[in-house]
């Protein structure tokens, strides 16, 4: 049996795939950090001291979640506005007694 997907509920949608972009990347973004610590240089060209940014590394996953939730939610929007021109996504599936 065929079946088309008509819409996706761009809120839900996006809201789902924010988060799961945000805590997914949290294991990717603790060893970058601890890896730049220890490889950034102590000192610039002129010798004055770099810190180095941890709290960028706190900010990338609302980044991501932020970033994430709007992207998602236009792909959605757009998704569902071509779905009357070219139609959905089709699946088939078998019912199994």
């Amino acid at each position: 049996m065929k079946k088309q997907i008509r819409k996706f509920p761009p809120h839900q949608n996006a809201k789902v795939f924010a988060v799961l972009m945000a805590v997914g990347m949290i294991p990717f973004f603790i060893p970058m950090a601890l890896m730049m610590s220890f490889t950034m240089p102590a000192v610039d060209q002129n010798g004055n001291p770099i810190e180095f940014p941890f709290m960028l590394f706190l900010l990338m996953p609302f980044f991501y979640l932020i970033f994430g939730y709007i992207s998602v939610s236009i792909g959605c929007f757009i998704y569902n506005f071509l779905y009357k021109f070219v139609g959905g996504i089709e699946i088939e599936t078998d019912e199994e007694e």
